[in-house]
């Protein structure tokens, strides 16, 4: 059998796994950049990219630290509560820990010395993920309007954000927190509305609580590197 190549990293806006959203395309600003080895990070190897929208990256769940021994998880989008097979989940705690995400393409960096790097959103992946393919999305092939999917068959409705505090963070930053936020990344199975949580997007510590129906953001401080 042949082992897979690391063609490239993801980085991204998540520097902390918690908070990172459980599909691609629930928060559109959420920014990525694909930068290749040295081995891929040729001008040819990309060549016609730019004429797609969106692409798959084909990826890998690095910060899971091994292969689970049970081939059943608990969705969260079922609270928790109910196991189901892992093949049956897009669960990262599965055999080899492949992902396989959908991203927008937004442009093209040809120059500079890392180029070439592509500028991708709504991204779902943590900062450092390792790339092993790449592949353009083809909208007759890869849609398909009429397929059923079980229990994930509708996305989560969006949970209000307010804040308790004043936010200095840039603009975009800011929309990026509320998108995040807006998808409840907290354990479904929690239900304590004065219990806090952290993590870190974009270069910014954030803390908030869950009220019912809101998220409340409590803190939003820049990270010292």
């Amino acid at each position: 059998m042949t082992s897979l190549t690391v063609i490239a990293t993801l980085r991204t806006c998540y520097t902390d796994k918690f908070g990172v959203p459980r599909q691609s395309g629930l928060v559109p600003a959420a920014w990525g950049i694909v930068e290749f080895t040295p081995a891929y990070r040729r001008a040819e190897a990309l060549r016609g990219i730019e004429d797609f929208s969106h692409l798959w990256l084909i990826t890998q769940f690095h910060l899971v630290p091994e292969e689970p021994s049970a081939l059943t998880v608990r969705p969260p989008k079922l609270g928790g509560n109910e196991r189901r097979g892992v093949f049956a989940t897009r669960s990262p705690f599965r055999p080899n820990r492949l992902t396989l995400s959908v991203v927008k393409l937004d442009r093209v960096d040809w120059q500079g010395e890392n180029g070439p790097r592509l500028h991708v959103s709504g991204v779902d992946l943590v900062d450092g993920t390792p790339v092993f393919d790449i592949k353009p999305y083809i909208r007759y092939a890869d849609s398909v309007p009429q397929a059923r999917s079980s229990f994930a068959d509708v996305p989560p409705p969006p949970m209000q954000v307010e804040w308790a505090c004043d936010c200095p963070a840039p603009d975009d930053v800011r929309l990026i927190i509320d998108q995040t936020l807006a998808q409840q990344p907290q354990p479904a199975y929690h239900d304590d509305p004065g219990r806090a949580y952290a993590t870190e997007i974009a270069g910014w510590r954030i803390t908030w609580t869950c009220q019912p129906e809101t998220a409340l953001v409590r803190s939003c401080q820049p990270l010292v590197s």
